[in-house]
């Protein structure tokens, strides 16, 4: 190996290494303080204000967003059950928009790694993306394609019915069979009861999933129970805290590593050669315009998680790209090419070509404002006041302090919850 692809290697290691040492302690104290307020709003006590489009409903959705995981394919996957329940699309759409960009997680990477300015940038952004997303899919998405989405949507319910579904929409259940805490008054026949008495259980019947191998006795062993308080509090939210990690770790680090290789890669004049130069003399709108499709068209091919791209979008900063284009960027985590393909999985081809479209000018339609505001106000930062992309996180500094308390806090948070998941047959 030569000497320069040595060094362009030891670089990029370099990069890397700073990123996540920067990052690490308030991605990790984000996602706790989301598990604890993911076990303190269960998601059951919001969705059955969804099944109209309202202040009142977006305010709910926004809400429930907040709380849930960061994973675009969770969110993805928890907007499509939100339809599934009869909530509207208008409200399902902000939900995925919310539980993307409005989480908590991102405000303390945001403001560690690009300052305050573009936190407030990415709340505003993301309260009139929900309100424009509202607006929109309430208003201009065609009924019958809807119908095509909700048909598309029930064709595949028929298998959840042909066995225990552990707390899913069992209305139409008449038979004696599992029902994981439905009322089981009239169930004269020994079958499954998901933590009910089962000191008659005699059969193999359907457990939801759980383990109930060891359940052979009049009774169950359940040590986690004698847990009360806070202990059990912490428990239970750490066992979310696991559960998300286990489904976005793989996204945070590919985000992290393919952000690094770019910003070691790829030098300032690189970023600029994809924007608009101030030279060229056009109205402020129409350079404001084509920043915000460029942003949205980067997110769309260079994708990274929702946290990941914010190192992407620094970069993208520093390469000249207007304030409207970051946050157009970073909204644009929903229309990734990986998330178009989900959406045609659970919606059908032209549910999602409509869904994509509206999407699309929510987010450019946002970027603008956000871009007219700040700018019309003064707001926006220049870059002495964004941070470093590659400073170093070493030596006595908050950063250092911070990680040696988190790294080994989130290590015992996350063992705490994966022993709590396995105990519940959840294991990931």
């Amino acid at each position: 190996m030569e000497s320069g692809d040595s060094n362009i290697i030891i670089h990029v290691i370099s990069v890397l290494f700073n990123m996540s040492w920067q990052i690490f302690w308030p991605l990790a104290f984000g996602l706790i303080l989301s598990s604890f307020i993911r076990h303190l709003l269960p998601v059951d006590t919001v969705v059955k204000h969804l099944g109209k489009t309202d202040a009142k409903s977006l305010t709910f959705t926004t809400i429930l967003g907040m709380v849930s995981s960061s994973c675009s394919y969770a969110a993805a996957s928890l907007s499509h059950t939100l339809l599934a329940k009869k909530a509207t699309l208008a409200n399902a759409m902000a939900f995925l928009v919310s539980s993307t960009n409005l989480i908590v997680e991102m405000f303390i990477v945001l403001v560690a790694l690009m300052g305050w300015t573009f936190l407030w940038g990415e709340v505003i952004g993301g309260l009139i993306l929900i309100a424009t997303v509202g607006f929109l899919f309430s208003r201009f998405y065609p009924k019958e394609v809807e119908q095509e989405l909700r048909q598309h949507i029930e064709s595949a319910e028929p298998a959840k019915h042909a066995h225990s579904d552990c707390g899913m929409d069992m209305s139409n259940m008449k038979h004696e069979t599992s029902d994981c805490g439905m009322d089981m008054s009239n169930m004269k026949h020994e079958t499954s009861d998901c933590g009910m008495d089962m000191s008659n259980m005699k059969h193999e019947t359907s457990d939801c999933g759980m383990d109930m191998s060891s359940m052979k006795h009049d009774h169950m062993d359940m040590p986690a129970q004698k847990e009360t308080g806070l202990m059990s509090k912490i428990t239970k939210s750490a066992g979310f805290f696991q559960m998300d990690l286990a489904m976005i770790g793989k996204e945070i680090l590919i985000g992290v590593v393919v952000s690094s290789i770019l910003i070691a890669l790829v030098p300032q004049e690189g970023w600029k050669a994809l924007f608009i130069s101030n030279d060229v003399g056009l109205p402020t709108w129409l350079h404001s315009l084509l920043d915000v499709i460029i942003g949205i068209f980067v997110a769309m091919i260079a994708y990274v998680c929702s946290v990941g791209n914010l190192i992407l979008a620094a970069a993208l900063w520093h390469g000249g790209i207007s304030f409207g284009g970051v946050i157009g960027f970073i909204l644009a985590d929903v229309l990734t090419i990986p998330m178009i393909g989900v959406y045609k999985k659970y919606y059908g081809k032209r549910p999602t070509k409509w869904m994509v479209g509206l999407l699309f000018l929510s987010i450019l339609f946002t970027g603008l404002c956000v871009d007219a505001i700040f700018n019309g106000f003064g707001w926006v930062s220049t870059d002495q006041t964004v941070r470093t992309l590659n400073q170093s996180g070493f030596g006595v500094n908050m950063t250092t302090v911070m990680n040696l308390i988190f790294i080994p806090l989130s290590i015992w948070y996350y063992r705490l919850g994966k022993k709590a998941n396995a105990g519940m047959g959840m294991s990931m």
